[in-house]
């Protein structure tokens, strides 16, 4: 039999048991895309940075903006009240007769006729154009007066224009005369159109009736009428519809005064000649058929918008702001665009006589001088406040045009910001 050997068994060694090592596997791709989301998150973060700077200089930008609105309002505010303030002093002015030339300027009426000032002087300078309607006319009324009341001829006619207004200066009165004209300062002046038909009757020939109208009523009293004549009828002229000053007794028109292209009224200007005439309150109302009175009818018509000047210089030098002629208290007459009366003044006898009653210078004008006072010195305060006010405009647009030159470099350097931020995710993976 086989025997075991003596020899001692063979263990089996057991292995050793290693550990694993754990590796960490680097993913490139990975990496990339954390490094560019951290790219990108510094760029939103900043792009945010730049929208809220933005968006406070934008805000500061609308601030200023308003602050220049608010200024240029008030500034329109202050020079609105303030040239209603001038147009008042002026309107002031014209009542009491400060468009007076001084003393020591040139003369231009003719010293003979310095005396026919009033209504009887004038009246009797008419008559003595003793073959005129207007001569006969007055001739009627002054040594006819009776008999003329109850004459259906002549109820319609107001008067001759000489007599329906008064000037209170004399150099005034014959500057306004020379501009309408002889003609025109004889014309008569009728309420309706069958009152200009009645004046002058025509035969079954067209032929005028010498035994009717106005050429019959002056046979009858001597009077030839054999010249032509010029009669306005109030109902058939365009009455000026605008507004008319307030609490003025004679109803002067609210006309706009000229102004020069940097806003203010032209050195020397006085007043609008239609203005510039008293009416008679007997027919400052309601002497037409529609209610209109004779300022903004007849006056209106034939003075329009005339203006009137200290001196010929100073009317010279507002030519950009006359339309409708103008007129220099030293003789300077432009009658219409483009047409200027050059040479000595003619002396012109058929004027506007002088307003009758008190002085102008009586009690009730020196409260308007009072008036006028205050004014004056509301419209220096005002001009006091303009200065200031349009110091802090010209100082917040100067502000305004800073930040917004600051804004403007801002928005151009975000946006180079911007690009260079958007393009370096794409230069790191292209690494």
């Amino acid at each position: 039999m086989f025997q075991p050997s003596n020899q001692l068994p063979v263990q089996p060694r057991p292995l050793g048991i290693q550990q694993p090592t754990t590796l960490v596997t680097v993913d490139l791709n990975e990496t990339s895309e954390d490094s560019k989301d951290n790219v990108q998150t510094a760029g939103f973060l900043e792009a945010e940075a730049i929208i809220l700077n933005s968006k406070k200089l934008q805000d500061d930008l609308h601030m200023l903006g308003m602050k220049i609105k608010r200024h240029e309002d008030n500034l329109n505010l202050l020079k609105t009240q303030r040239n209603k303030l001038e147009e008042s002093v002026f309107n002031l002015e014209v009542q009491i007769g400060k468009y007076h030339h001084t003393s020591n300027k040139p003369k231009i009426e003719n010293g003979d006729n310095a005396h026919l000032t009033s209504e009887e002087d004038i009246n009797e300078q008419i008559m003595r154009h003793e073959r005129s309607a207007a001569g006969i006319f007055c001739q009627l009324q002054t040594r006819h007066a009776a008999q003329a009341s109850n004459l259906t001829l002549i109820k319609d006619v107001v008067g001759v224009v000489a007599t329906l207004g008064r000037v209170e200066d004399n150099k005034l009165s014959m500057l306004f005369s020379e501009y309408l004209g002889v003609e025109t300062m004889l014309g008569l002046v009728c309420k309706t159109f069958e009152g200009v038909k009645a004046l002058e009757i025509y035969d079954m020939e067209g032929c005028i009736d010498k035994s009717a109208g106005l050429h019959g009523l002056g046979a009858s009293i001597g009077r030839v009428l054999d010249c032509p004549f010029q009669v306005i009828c109030l109902e058939a002229l365009r009455p000026y519809t605008g507004e008319f000053v307030a609490d003025d007794p004679q109803k002067r028109l609210d006309i706009l005064k000229p102004r020069l292209s940097n806003g203010e009224c032209p050195p020397g200007f006085l007043g609008f000649a239609v203005n510039m005439i008293n009416v008679d309150n007997s027919n400052l109302f309601c002497v037409t058929p529609s209610g209109y009175g004779l300022r903004e009818t007849l006056f209106y018509n034939l003075f329009s918008r005339l203006q009137v000047y200290r001196t010929r210089a100073e009317m010279m030098r507002a030519l950009p702001c006359i339309s409708d002629g103008a007129l220099s208290l030293d003789g300077g007459m432009i009658r219409r665009n483009g047409v200027f009366s050059l040479g000595n003044r003619e002396d012109v006898v058929v004027r506007f006589p002088k307003p009758s009653g008190r002085s102008m210078a009586s009690d009730s004008n020196i409260e308007i001088e009072m008036q006028m006072k205050d004014m004056k010195c509301k419209r220096e305060k005002f001009l006091g406040d303009i200065k200031r006010e349009q110091s802090l405009l010209d100082l917040a647009k100067s502000n305004f045009n800073k930040n917004k030159s600051e804004f403007l470099k801002y928005l151009a350097e975000s946006s180079s910001y911007a690009t260079q931020v958007q393009t370096a995710p794409e230069r790191f993976m292209s690494r």
